[in-house]
């Protein structure tokens, strides 16, 4: 992690763009028992800490529980709402309630507008620090479509949207390090398309090593590649701005 960061801290002051570090300390959605699920909260929060004080970079966890919200707050700048659990008012609630700015992940099984409803939810609770987050949907085959009518239609909803690229490759079911379980190749397309679309940011999983990765090992992107990956999309997105 300590590595990733001084990376991403270096890309981040090399291109002049602003970039958030994302980590979890637990991964409550793994399809099987078997599959590493995080250090937990305590030990997690504990890292995520060290590369703030470190960095100096702003931090963003993702929360399972409503009891999750209040300590991870207490560390990271933003809370991430999973896509499975969107819908979930108890979570939503928790996490508005603690003032940090809440990124919503669009689940894969609800049309876009109606994510409107767990914005609402959040802005009823005093909060109107919001995010959404496209990262596809599921037709219950396994595979994940990006449909770019979602990036109008969330940014109608009247917050920033950011397009997670790396999670619409990944191949449910299959083992995180079977290079079966992610689509690569679609990354570059997927990502022009969303930014030239006016996406606000872009999420990307990222790691030195993916192969060695303990968690999407086959959608991760490669940390080395990272900068000359991100140089285009600046471009399309200045020159998206510039047009607006």
């Amino acid at each position: 992690m300590l590595a990733t960061a001084e990376r991403l801290k270096g890309i981040s002051e090399e291109l002049g763009a602003p970039m958030i570090f994302k980590s979890s300390f637990s991964k409550d959605n793994r399809s099987s028992l078997e599959y590493y699920q995080g250090p937990g909260l305590q030990e997690g929060l504990k890292l995520l800490e060290k590369i703030k004080r470190e960095f100096e970079l702003p931090l963003l966890t993702d929360i399972h529980y409503p009891d999750q919200a209040a300590p991870a707050a207490e560390v990271v700048d933003i809370l991430q709402i999973p896509a499975y659990l969107c819908m979930q008012s108890e979570l939503v609630v928790a996490a508005a309630k603690t003032g940090k700015v809440v990124n919503l992940k669009h689940g894969q099984f609800i049309a876009p507008d109606n994510m409107a409803k767990p914005a609402r939810k959040i802005e009823a609770s005093g909060n109107e620090q919001i995010l959404m987050t496209e990262r596809g949907y599921t037709f219950g085959y396994n595979d994940l479509v990006v449909d770019p009518r979602s990036f109008y239609l969330l940014s109608e909803i009247g917050y920033p949207v950011i397009f997670d690229i790396t999670h619409t490759i990944r191949k449910y079911g299959i083992p995180s390090k079977d290079p079966r379980g992610g689509n690569r190749e679609f990354l570059s397309v997927l990502a022009r398309s969303g930014v030239a679309a006016g996406v606000d940011g872009i999420f990307i999983e990222a790691h030195p090593n993916p192969p060695e990765a303990l968690c999407d090992a086959a959608s991760q992107y490669y940390l080395d590649d990272l900068a000359e990956f991100v140089k285009p999309l600046l471009e399309i997105h200045n020159l998206v701005r510039s047009l607006a």
